[in-house]
């Protein structure tokens, strides 16, 4: 297994998911985009950071970037793709997800730890956890606030296709524990496969012991889980 993390112009967070996965066992590279991607890849990730500097909207031109289109098909072929932060902006601005992440309610960057619910426990990203876990996970974003038509949200949630919402330290999902305004507590969905998931907070930024906690893993082991 090879998961090639997608480096574009103002990414900030690719050699930390490279560390991360790496220390988990999983062999990683960082891959510029313009190479496009590695034969070998089996599992792609798109870093947090802030690509081509968020001009237009957060993620819109690497979305737009000719490796996008690979990572596209390969997500149509069940290679696992995970998006984290500017990597969930890009992934919803790419259709790999549906809706968009756009400027927090407080009309600010933040950057703190907060609580989400797995919503889930039958996809790769969850598969270690238990649906109901509650998971601390720094978020570090100004466009973090999920947005989606209601009636198609509701239909996503039919679909089951929330992974993660943000929550209190109890489970309960309540306006304060809502760090951005994001619609319905969202802070992470899969796509129309659960090999492809997209989430605001930084998973790989609390894997390592060494540095905190490792509530994280379980969603990085996610690779190792789809490909079993």
């Amino acid at each position: 297994m090879t998961v090639s993390i997608i480096r574009f112009g103002g990414s900030n967070c690719d050699r930390d998911a490279e560390r991360a996965l790496e220390h988990l066992g999983i062999d990683a590279e960082i891959v510029w985009h313009e190479d496009g991607l590695p034969e070998d890849t089996t599992g792609i990730v798109l870093p947090g950071g802030f690509s081509y500097g968020d001009y237009l909207r957060a993620g819109a031109m690497a979305a737009r970037a000719p490796i996008m289109e690979e990572v596209r098909e390969a997500a149509g072929e069940g290679v696992p793709v995970l998006g984290v932060c500017n990597g969930a902006q890009v992934g919803c601005e790419s259709s790999l997800t549906e809706g968009a992440f756009t400027t927090n309610e407080s009309a600010r960057f933040q950057c703190e730890p907060v609580y989400v619910r797995v919503e889930r426990d039958d996809t790769p990203w969850t598969q270690a956890y238990d649906e109901g876990d509650v998971l601390e996970i720094p978020i570090a974003h100004a466009e973090g606030r999920y947005e989606v038509d209601d009636d198609r949200l509701a239909e996503l949630e039919d679909e089951d296709r929330i992974l993660f919402r943000y929550c209190n330290e109890d489970g309960e999902t309540t306006p304060e524990a809502n760090p951005n305004g994001s619609k319905h507590d969202v802070a992470g969905l899969v796509g129309d496969r659960d090999t492809v998931a997209v989430l605001m907070p930084h998973p790989e930024r609390v894997t390592l012991p060494d540095v905190g906690e490792t509530d994280g893993q379980g969603v990085l082991r996610g690779f190792e889980y789809a490909t079993n």
